[in-house]
């Protein structure tokens, strides 16, 4: 780390009086907005260069001008001549506790032109973003383990029980159809964590090509068909005339196209509405889908692009649902330059609006 940014560190502080240079200038940008901070001290010990994310992470005040200022109150030990001097020129890290959170600090001594003894450059790792990714993943390994734990014990419940007596046809009938459900929501759950899986390690690869929106939605609402009948509802699908081909992966979109209209096929009480547009405005191209169905609280509707969040467990598991379709959603969109907004009111409905680029 240090040899990748001590350098340009170097020529940046030794160049500090002469007129500043494109480069120099590029450098003050890095360091405004980097996560890392950064501190350089002269060979005084007095701060020739902060940047805001040093000034968060140590939680440093205007009274905190020098390397006595900033880092004895945690450790005294931390000795900025011993640094440069006796340390042979090399990298030293020190940990520091900062409102209970643990720090490692590495320390880089610097040279000027002359080959002297400069100062020092610390680095200070945004060790708070590493957390919050930490608990992220902690978070979402007790999510999966916790969606696949209640199929797995229903499967094993009724599988035992049938096992252990005899039960008339009925019975049996009821308690494999448990089976069967269960089944395949743990392997809706499979296929979604998998394709999850493929975005994040960018090992999915989007083939963009251009196709008929228009006829892609049609095709979709032709997939549904059955689960539409069984619920009676009247789908209405209007397509303006004017709507040129998209530019995106195909089979990426149809996915999306898919999930959305499932969504409100089964959120939407026997007998409903949908209504289907697609257009055209500026250089995307547009599906909206509207709904008379249950619609979403308000205060759910930030947090519904999140993985495995959803607003009634109880009622989205009953549909087999596995939280994590809107996030694919997202992120499938993402990927092919495209983007999705809902809307929706409780007890009114719900509109989703899905933007696909038609240029390349």
């Amino acid at each position: 780390m240090s040899k990748v940014i001590v350098y340009p560190l170097n020529k940046f502080l030794r160049s500090k009086d002469e007129e500043k240079s494109t480069e120099q200038i590029e450098m003050r940008k890095i360091l405004l907005h980097t996560t890392e901070g950064i501190i350089a001290f002269d060979r005084d010990g007095k701060i020739a260069l902060i940047n805001p994310a040093a000034k968060k992470l140590l939680k440093i005040s205007p009274e905190d001008n020098s390397f006595e200022d900033i880092f004895y109150k945690y450790d005294k030990n931390i000795n900025m001549e011993k640094i440069i001097y006796l340390d042979n020129w090399t990298s030293t890290t020190e940990q520091v506790s900062v409102d209970g959170i643990n720090l490692n600090v590495l320390f880089s001594p610097f040279r000027d032109k002359k080959d002297i003894p400069a100062g020092v450059i610390a680095f200070i790792p945004d060790i708070i973003e590493h957390e919050r990714l930490d608990n992220m993943r902690k978070e979402f390994v007790a999510d999966v383990s916790h969606e696949l734990k209640t199929p797995i014990t229903s499967i094993m419940g009724y599988s035992d029980t049938l096992l252990e007596g005899e039960y008339d046809e009925k019975t049996q009938k009821e308690f494999l159809g448990v089976i069967a459900s269960e089944a395949r929501r743990m392997a809706k759950l499979v296929t979604d964590l998998l394709e999850l899986s493929r975005i994040d390690s960018n090992r999915k690869r989007t083939k963009k090509e251009s196709f008929d929106l228009g006829k892609l939605v049609k095709e979709s609402q032709a997939k549904l068909a059955i689960e539409i009948k069984k619920k009676n509802h009247q789908v209405e699908n209007f397509v303006t005339a004017d709507v040129p081909p998209v530019f995106a992966d195909k089979d990426d979109i149809q996915r999306v196209v898919l999930n959305i209209l499932t969504n409100s096929i089964k959120y939407t009480p026997d007998g409903g509405l949908i209504k289907i547009y697609v257009g055209f405005v500026y250089n995307d191209a547009y599906i909206k889908i509207i709904d008379n169905g249950i619609g979403i609280p308000e205060d759910d509707l930030n947090r519904i692009f999140e993985r495995f969040y959803r607003v009634d467990k109880a009622r989205s598991r009953e549909f087999g649902g596995s939280g994590l379709g809107l996030s694919i959603a997202k992120e499938i969109l993402d990927k092919n330059g495209g983007s999705i907004d809902i809307k929706s009111k409780v007890g009114e409905g719900t509109e989703v609006v899905i933007k696909v680029p038609t240029k390349e």
